[in-house]
């Protein structure tokens, strides 16, 4: 207990919270009461009244605290002169793009990685020929795309025109487009042909037709965030993720949904579908980047995680998907929704795959001051002896609605076994509480969109539902600062007791969606590999088993996923609407 001075606050009894509990916090903070019923939280409007003991009195139970009559009587003059600061503060457009002063480190004090790479292989199928129908290379992997390309049996050309028209055909029944790209796309194509016909061979992904999450700046096109009232933006810059594709060699050929503002799958056309169910949702928010890349619409996509939005989506359409380490891949030209916990990664349609786009796009910018080099070695016939590996007992016996997905993860825990690996039991530290750690994504979503509140254009946004970014982004204006800073603090130690966890493992295997893997490792930075592990009987959409590396562990991650995902061949199933 803190007590120096009286100057601490102490918690209340749990009372329930009012209107006008709400009405006060929002009024201490600036902002105006709407007469509106469906919104309580309000827009700014000048000339606002002085704030009262009273005011105050109800903003503090918002925050479950209670004081003394005297301490109100101490605070409420300084308080208003807070609210006048606020006002000043708004007085300053701060773009998205722009950073905060604070940034998440992933890495513990004393940890050091290497940043020069010492290994880049990848497979390069041998026999492959020309196939009759060009379309019969729609769902090839990328390593068999580029073999052809480079040895010239396919042009760019051919494959982009090939993409193009499928996602013609295809993109509005999936709903998965937002934007073609088409003149760019043949330009770049065109280059890519003359470049390799003159001998000049960029890697893998030279020509390779990719598509791209519209939360990626392209400064030749719009990008919409998949949201109403951005419809129309225009970014007079590129990605560094698009920038990196651009010098591999890779043909942007579209940008794809997202749930509006990086949130599920609905955009303002329409919601994603699944390719293996059109009935269905994609899942999101990197809803058209799993669609697009599952139905056969493009060789490779970017999509980006917060919390599951490379997972979620690539379990609910069949993907293979890898969310990197924290400060893998610069953000920069990248909607922010979290700046310490967004992360840009591949969602492809094979492990390998996922490799090829990691090697290009890793590695600092000098513009996302989170991104760092680190070495990523990527060898496919590295000796699966060399990883110690663990497994998550009790998120695998833990009893769940879907049976099928559990007797899929127990299987795929026995491919692993049958790949002569014994893996280690290993749990969760579980007396955190890892679900309170969720105000920090919505603190740092409510500033990203601040605007968008106090504008009041939020209500152009398609979904308003409870659980939708307008009601949480008003309600992370009641997140006091004090708890978003405990609640880091609280990250930190969940930092440390993960690493003590994980001392001497490479890879975990675990279900998913598992307890609580996916926030913890959202939250810890730690990489996510992620491929299909079964269908279900009853309507033959997929499910999905994870693996987790090790900080800057990604290769780790990805050799495994590999191993199990050649020893299944799951991804090689094909949604057959789109077939």
């Amino acid at each position: 207990m803190f007590d120096e001075g009286r100057v601490s606050s102490r918690t209340s009894d749990t009372v329930g919270l009012d209107r006008r509990a709400f009405m006060a916090a929002a009024s201490a903070l600036g902002l105006g009461a709407t007469a509106l019923p469906a919104a309580l939280w309000a827009r700014t409007d000048g000339g606002q009244e002085a704030l009262t003991k009273a005011d105050i009195s109800a903003a503090a139970r918002v925050a479950g605290l209670e004081f003394t009559d005297e301490e109100l009587d101490l605070m409420v003059e300084d308080l208003n002169g807070t609210r006048e600061s606020y006002d000043e503060l708004r007085t300053v457009e701060i773009p998205n793009s722009v950073v905060p002063a604070l940034h998440f480190e992933p890495a513990l004090p004393g940890a050091s990685y290497p940043t020069e790479s010492s290994v880049f292989r990848y497979t390069r199928p041998r026999g492959l020929a020309r196939p009759a129908d060009l379309e019969a290379l729609a769902f090839a992997p990328v390593t068999e795309l580029a073999e052809l390309v480079r040895s010239r049996q396919v042009t760019s050309t051919e494959l982009t025109e090939m993409y193009l028209g499928r996602l013609k055909a295809h993109g509005e029944t999936l709903e998965c487009l937002i934007t073609l790209t088409e003149e760019l796309a043949l330009r770049q194509a065109a280059r890519a042909d003359a470049e390799i016909a003159r001998g000049y061979y960029r890697g893998p992904l030279h020509g390779i037709p990719w598509g791209a999450k519209d939360l990626l700046a392209e400064d030749s096109y719009r990008t919409t965030w998949g949201a109403r009232p951005y419809e129309d933006q225009h970014i007079p810059d590129d990605s560094t993720v698009g920038r990196r594709l651009e010098a591999a060699g890779a043909v942007l050929v579209a940008k794809l949904t997202l749930g509006a503002l990086a949130q599920g799958d609905r955009w303002y056309g329409g919601q994603t579908k699944n390719p293996w169910n059109l009935e269905q949702g994609s899942s999101g928010s990197s809803a058209g980047s799993a669609s697009a890349v599952v139905a056969g619409l493009v060789g490779f996509t970017i999509g980006s995680e917060t919390l599951g939005s490379i997972v979620s989506p690539s379990t609910r359409c069949g993907a293979s998907g890898l969310r990197p380490t924290y400060g893998r891949v610069s953000r920069a030209g990248a909607m922010a929704l979290s700046w310490s916990m967004d992360k840009l990664g591949p969602i492809c349609r094979s492990v390998e795959d996922c490799a090829l786009v990691l090697q290009a796009i890793h590695g600092a910018d000098g513009m996302d001051p989170t991104a760092r080099d680190v070495a990523f070695d990527w060898d496919p016939g590295r000796p699966l002896s060399d990883l110690r590996v663990a497994y998550v007992p009790s998120a695998f016996e833990a009893e769940r609605e879907d049976e099928e997905w559990q007797a899929f993860d127990e299987a795929s825990l026995e491919v692993v076994r049958g790949l002569g690996i014994d893996p280690v039991p290993l749990e969760l530290p579980d007396d955190i509480p890892y679900g309170a750690m969720r105000i920090i994504l919505s603190a740092e979503a409510g500033a990203a969109f601040d605007e968008l509140t106090r504008s009041g254009r939020d209500d152009l946004l398609v979904r308003q539902t409870r659980g939708a970014w307008p009601n949480t982004f008003r309600k992370a204006r009641m997140i006091p600062a004090v708890e978003y800073i405990q609640a880091n603090r609280l990250r930190t130690i969940a930092m440390h007791r993960f690493e003590r966890a994980m001392e001497g493992i490479d890879v975990v295997v675990t279900p998913s969606f598992g307890g609580s893997m996916l926030l913890l490792t959202n939250l810890t930075g730690h990489p996510q590999a992620v491929i299909p592990n079964g269908y279900r009987s009853e309507d033959g959409t997929p499910t999905s088993i994870s693996f987790v590396g090790k900080l800057f562990g990604d290769a780790e991650a990805l050799r495994l996923a590999l191993a199990v995902q050649d020893a299944t061949e799951h991804h090689l199933r094909r949604p057959p609407e789109f077939a």
